[in-house]
């Protein structure tokens, strides 16, 4: 292909538009992603992801602006969830299985009784190629506002994440901490529902994290790491999906998901090579 093909996709503005979304959740997405992926909470990510439905298609019908019923729903859904863990025998991922299930089934039956010309497919798996104005400059603010947060307290979130007794014993504000966490994770989905949707959002706030992980081993490196991770995969499968027309997210997904499984086969072949040079030593002391 010669330059002005390659150069076709920046022409037009509803790509324009798609790279510039790209570039702005990828930056609570990817830092946020850090914290979940070392608290354990991948499943939280997905439940909340999943419970702002109902959330929307009431603000719907109200007439409240949809990311006011997004981000209540989801608070209502992480509240729950750990009330209910909190006061009972079931596990954590259990209650969030049932909780995020019950009320993604809620939303698709206050949907589908709801006479609308609003696309469910652009809720579920995001519009990127049909953002407007207003949706850019609301995932700006609320990118600005949680990746701000999460680098301020970044040290404080991570001993809560490692440690919340030891957090405690610091001195630290525990229960800020832990529902500002739930906060920034209900905010950045509603940040993400234009780009990715609701079904897609899991993969921009877990993978990114997970790549960092498996390719660096200190907490600063794996936040930076994340978020060129993340800006990278996000322009390069908004750009591939203009020529294999597809649409942009699950095309993000899926480089996302091959950068996984590089970064796993490399981890492994490194820990199998410092396990021989181990065993080399000590046989050579033997």
């Amino acid at each position: 292909m010669d330059l002005g093909t390659l150069l076709m996709p920046f022409q037009f503005a509803f790509m324009q538009n798609a790279f510039l979304i790209s570039l702005i959740v990828s930056v609570p997405t990817a830092l946020l992603s850090c914290f979940l992926v070392m608290k354990g909470w991948a499943l939280m990510g997905d439940a909340v992801s999943h419970a702002v439905l109902p959330g929307i298609v009431l603000a719907y019908i109200v007439g409240l602006p949809l990311i006011l019923g997004a981000f209540a729903a989801g608070m209502l859904c992480a509240v729950a969830t750990g009330f209910l863990s909190g006061n009972s025998r079931v596990k954590q991922d259990t209650v969030m299985g049932v909780v995020f299930s019950g009320m993604f089934g809620l939303g698709i039956v206050l949907y589908v009784s709801v006479e609308t010309n609003a696309h469910l497919d652009h809720i579920l798996f995001g519009n990127m190629l049909g953002v407007e104005g207003h949706e850019l400059w609301t995932a700006g603010i609320i990118s600005l506002v949680v990746g701000a947060a999460l680098v301020l307290k970044w040290k404080d979130l991570l001993l809560h994440s490692f440690d919340p007794a030891q957090a405690q014993a610091s001195g630290l504000p525990v229960t800020v901490l832990h529902y500002g966490l739930l906060a920034a994770l209900s905010l950045t989905i509603v940040a993400t529902l234009s780009a990715a949707g609701l079904i897609l959002a899991i993969g921009l706030l877990i993978a990114p994290g997970a790549i960092a992980f498996l390719v660096v081993r200190k907490f600063s490196t794996m936040l930076w790491v994340s978020v060129l991770v993340c800006m990278v995969s996000m322009l390069a499968g908004t750009y591939a999906s203009f020529f294999l027309d597809s649409a942009p997210a699950p095309t993000i997904v899926l480089i996302l998901s091959a950068l996984f499984i590089l970064a796993f086969v490399q981890r492994l072949y490194l820990t199998r090579k410092t396990s021989m040079q181990r065993t080399r030593e000590t046989s050579g002391t033997a």
